[in-house]
């Protein structure tokens, strides 16, 4: 079941990688159309460079104005076992159908289920407009149900032979029909549930904006501890991109009131106290940087030019786009005590920031959120809370170096640089080992002689069940986890780290992940892989 989860919560980020450059387009446009940056005159609507501007902003919002759609698009690509193109256009199709049939459910037969079809779909209403058709506002919530349904059909009967003379509904068509009679239950059964469930998503946030400083201590805590299994999608994914917080999302909540509390004076506190759930970027920034210093300062004098080696870029990586995972992975594997004690004090930073009345869209790094979305936007009526919160992250900056420093040296902890094996991640036998292994693909490129490696590394073809990635990590089932190379094979060719659990394996390889699972799929074309056909399979 954990291995399920894991593998949705690693679909999940397929769509989210869409939104930082969004994010930073919007942030932007709205800082460029404001007469506090560019003056009175560029500001004015008729003016030639604000109607360029508005146009480019309103290119921006595609992600955030159609959020259900995207998700719904975007999973098959992690969820699908083959065919990830056809799968994401059998949910979308499925997914549009099960709208429009909510959407004449709900005309029809809308005072039965409790529902005012009439009414128009403003915030409160509990009705959207998806693609042009009126329905309920299940957020990315249906989206995320119906694609994982809709995929596990796709897993199941894609493949499914017909008769000669129904060849022409095999495939996808096959799947989208199936699809289409299930969608009518699902439909109803929406109706039927989904304004309750409202109702217990409204008391949520009711609960969260009183619950204060100790909810975003425990969010902000359980975002960090939970990114070793995985499982971190499902703690930030409903408060970030769905209604656990604020309808609609924190990320499209805040770009669309940007402007709005860019010029107003009153504290960004008392505007929008649900920005406190979207604080735990600021580990990544601040946090990262004492930690590297730490591991800097406690390695060898004579390593520490290697070691500098290995946390600049993963320190940049963490500061600067918000992906902390080659460098926590750096010490997680050597301590886990040190990853809790991480943990902790980026929970702790995030309340201490709450308590000083800093909130805001800040879950990612410097370049896709904290500039652009943040800072720079609110410079001019809001200084005071930036260098509030450049205050508190510097001193936890030192915070981190001083626990991490003391850690490391009082319980001897082999972190980078204290032993030569750690500088290196592999020793030499494994290395020439790996060596003779990619050998014979020294003719294909860098990348795709690593994924030919990995994929040797893993047992082969057979030996793999499913592939799936998130941000930094490949995601895959194993049928046999002892037909494996060791983890130091796997670090040996390239890889930050590796995490095993039961017959699933992630390999930390690093932003460039999407390309190497793309090529790792292409090199498994050449041996068929038997399928399973359980409805649970989009998930496992």
């Amino acid at each position: 079941m954990l291995s399920q989860i894991q593998r949705f919560g690693g679909a999940m980020f397929t769509p989210v990688l869409l939104f930082p450059f969004a994010g930073m387009v919007v942030g932007i446009a709205i800082m460029l159309r404001s007469p506090m940056f560019v003056g009175e005159a560029l500001a004015d609507p008729t003016h030639l460079f604000a109607q360029i501007v508005h146009i480019i902003e309103e290119g921006g919002w595609t992600v955030f104005r159609n959020m259900p759609l995207i998700f719904a698009a975007g999973l098959p690509i992690g969820l699908a076992k083959q065919a990830q193109g056809r799968a994401c256009l059998a949910v979308l199709v499925s997914f549009l159908t099960w709208n429009y049939f909510i959407n004449a459910m709900g005309m029809t037969w809308g005072s039965y289920f409790g529902v005012d079809f009439t009414a128009e779909p403003t915030a409160g209403s509990g009705l959207t407009v998806i693609a042009g058709i009126k329905t309920l506002d299940t957020s990315i919530i249906g989206a995320i149900i119906i694609a994982g349904l809709v995929t596990a059909i796709h897993n199941r009967y894609f493949d499914k032979p017909l008769p000669v003379f129904l060849g022409i509904f095999q495939g996808s068509s096959f799947v989208v029909i199936i699809a289409f009679l299930v969608m009518i239950p699902c439909a109803w059964l929406t109706l039927l549930s989904w304004p309750k469930v409202q109702l217990g998503i409204e008391s949520l946030q009711v609960f969260l904006r009183s619950a204060g400083a100790l909810g975003v201590w425990v969010y902000t805590f359980l975002e960090r501890i939970l990114i070793p299994t995985g499982l971190h999608h499902f703690i930030y994914g409903p408060f970030i991109y769905g209604p656990a917080a604020v309808e609609g999302g924190i990320q499209v909540y805040w770009a669309q009131h940007l402007q709005e509390f860019s010029q107003s004076t009153v504290p960004l506190k008392t505007l929008f106290p649900e920005g406190g759930f979207a604080l735990h970027g600021n580990s990544k920034v601040f946090g990262s940087v004492g930690i590297a210093l730490a591991l800097y300062f406690t390695a060898s004098k004579e390593n520490r030019i290697k070691v500098a080696g290995l946390l600049i870029p993963a320190t940049l990586t963490a500061m600067l786009v918000g992906i902390t995972e080659p460098l926590e992975f750096t010490f997680l594997f050597i301590s886990p005590v040190l990853f809790a004690v991480h943990a902790v004090l980026a929970a702790t930073m995030a309340t201490v920031m709450y308590l000083f009345g800093v909130v805001g869209n800040m879950g990612g790094g410097l370049l896709d959120q904290f500039l652009p979305q943040n800072w720079i936007p609110m410079f001019h009526n809001h200084a005071s809370m930036i260098a509030t919160q450049i205050g508190i992250g510097i001193a936890f900056t030192g915070i981190y170096f001083v626990v991490f420093r003391t850690l490391i040296l009082r319980f001897n902890l082999k972190t980078p640089g204290r032993e030569e094996s750690e500088i290196k991640l592999y020793n030499k036998a494994d290395y020439q080992a790996a060596r003779k292994q990619t050998t014979a693909m020294a003719s294909q490129g860098a990348n795709n002689q690593q994924a030919a490696a990995f994929l040797q590394a893993l047992g082969g073809s057979d030996n793999i069940s499913s592939v799936n990635n998130c941000a930094t990590r490949l995601r895959i089932t194993l049928v046999d986890m002892a037909q494996t190379a060791s983890d130091d094979v796997f670090k040996a060719l390239g890889a930050h780290g590796v995490v095993r659990r039961g017959n699933g394996i992630q390999v930390i390889v690093g932003l460039h992940v999407p390309q190497v699972r793309d090529q790792i799929e292409a090199l498994m074309k050449t041996i068929p892989i038997p399928e399973k056909t359980t409805m649970m399979e989009a998930i496992s």
